[in-house]
């Protein structure tokens, strides 16, 4: 085996090395956002109290919920929170969600991703190093030499990220347990969500004592060292007996039973929700299953016992809204998605939908509403494309076609579809009046897509 062969092969090792730390630290991008008012509204509500606590402005942390069946939550993109729907789907109550929260908050204040250079640069450093070694012990033909002084470089480099990590990951338990401790929540959600985290480890086989391997290569530390030091912490502050707000509560369980509905298959909802049960959560659950089987009537009987429980229930009227809409009755969806709009105070993703409902009845006398309803929406929430979708057709609708194509290129931007975005930026650019908002915003928008095109262009 000649040098340059053991120095390729390190190089190749060393690639595969450095994408194994980043894999380590880095969230999954390939989850899909799900976007739902009701959800949103509770997010908030449940995090607002820790947000103080932590001396947050509740809206300067975004809390964003993906579609991921995992038991997971991470931080990203400096103060974003991102929750799985499976984490949903496993909490019993809102305090294991506080919970959840509270420690991604820790990881906020901490600057911990911000500050991932700090265990990565000495990792790079230590990999570089032997791979220098390992190459000047291939020189001096000393193969196995090599490959063992770059594999114990490697194994060092790893140790040094995962330890960094599990610091970070003990750090925001103790910022969470303190946050909620000054919020006056509970701390008997986070233990018992760490439980179930334990519980899935003793399933899966994974169980760090007695096996340092595994202890080594964790990114966090053993839920079980964790559980311990919680444990105390939490059950000697003034809150832990002070259960969750029972209308935060019953708002969480609605939800939950909302996401399962919409997210699993109509019989695994019909199994776990049976027909028997009549409670809020399970007729919720069972109106999204029975939708999505394209049962309108049945999902329409389970949505009109909701809203004769709480005729004022902006979600319910929403959900009602929805399925007429989606069944092919956008008149008839009109007025329930009109009062919910109004009890939300003009929320945008329900807006949105009351504004698809006057487009779809295909009658021009509802355009005017329509394109009043999503300038409201977009005004609130400028990061909704299929908003941006509407008001291009309500534009087009009313021959105002620079706007049309400025409001295509708003959608087609946040779609990524940058060659169409810059064409209908700067076709908005050319007919609109020069100088007012709407010509400054295509100019934007052609600026940005050029500069993403030409950034794709330079990486490939």
């Amino acid at each position: 085996m000649n040098p340059a062969s053991i120095i390729t092969r390190c190089l190749k090792r060393t690639a595969a090395a450095l994408a194994a730390l980043a894999l380590c630290i880095q969230p999954a991008a390939a989850q899909s956002v799900l976007r739902d008012a009701e959800t949103e509204a509770l997010f908030r509500d449940a995090a607002a109290p820790i947000f103080k606590a932590a001396g947050f402005n509740p809206g300067a942390v975004e809390l964003v919920l993906l579609n991921d069946g995992s038991i997971n939550a991470f931080v990203a993109g400096g103060q974003a929170i991102f929750i799985h729907s499976g984490l949903i789907g496993a909490a019993d109550n809102v305090n294991e969600l506080q919970g959840v929260i509270a420690h991604e908050l820790g990881h906020i204040t901490g600057g911990h991703v911000i500050r991932f250079d700090e265990a990565t640069k000495p990792a790079t450093g230590i990999t570089v190093l032997s791979l220098l070694l390992g190459g000047l012990a291939a020189a001096a033909g000393s193969p196995d030499a090599a490959l063992g002084v770059f594999m114990a470089g490697q194994q060092a480099a790893m140790g040094k990220v995962l330890a960094f990590s599990r610091a970070q990951e003990s750090s925001a338990d103790a910022a969470g347990a303190q946050f909620l401790s000054k919020a006056g929540i509970s701390g008997r959600g986070s233990i018992d969500f760490f439980k179930k985290l334990q519980n899935q480890e003793f399933r899966y086989g994974y169980n760090a004592r007695g096996n340092p391997d595994a202890e080594f290569y964790s990114s966090h530390p053993m839920t079980s060292d964790r559980l311990t030091t919680l444990q105390d912490t939490y059950e000697h502050d003034p809150a832990w007996n002070t259960p969750p707000p029972a209308d935060l509560q019953t708002r969480f369980l609605r939800v939950k039973a909302k996401l399962y509905g919409y997210l699993a298959e109509p019989q695994d909802t019909l199994r776990a929700y049976p027909e028997y049960l009549t409670d809020t959560p399970a007729r919720y659950a069972r109106a999204y299953a029975f939708h999505k089987e394209a049962f309108a009537d049945k999902a329409l009987e389970e949505t009109k016992a909701l809203i004769a429980q709480d005729p004022a229930n902006p979600y319910f009227l929403e959900l009602e809204g929805q399925i007429l809409l989606e069944s092919g009755r956008p008149a008839e969806a009109l007025d329930p998605l009109r009062k919910a709009t109004a009890e939300t105070g003009n929320e945008p993703l329900i807006a949105t939908t009351f504004g698809h409902a006057l487009i779809a009845t295909e009658n021009a006398a509802n355009f005017a509403e329509a394109e009043k309803v999503l300038k409201t929406a977009v005004a609130r929430d400028k990061d909704n494309p299929f908003t941006w979708y509407q008001l291009g057709v309500v534009y087009e609708a009313k021959g105002d076609i620079p706007r049309a194509r400025l409001a295509s290129a708003e959608q087609q931007l946040m779609n990524m579809r940058l060659p169409e975005a810059l064409r209908s930026a700067e076709a908005a650019e050319a007919a609109l009046p020069k100088g007012t908002p709407d010509w400054l915003r295509a100019q934007d928008i052609a600026m940005s897509a050029r500069a993403m095109l030409e950034r794709q262009r330079k990486s490939r």
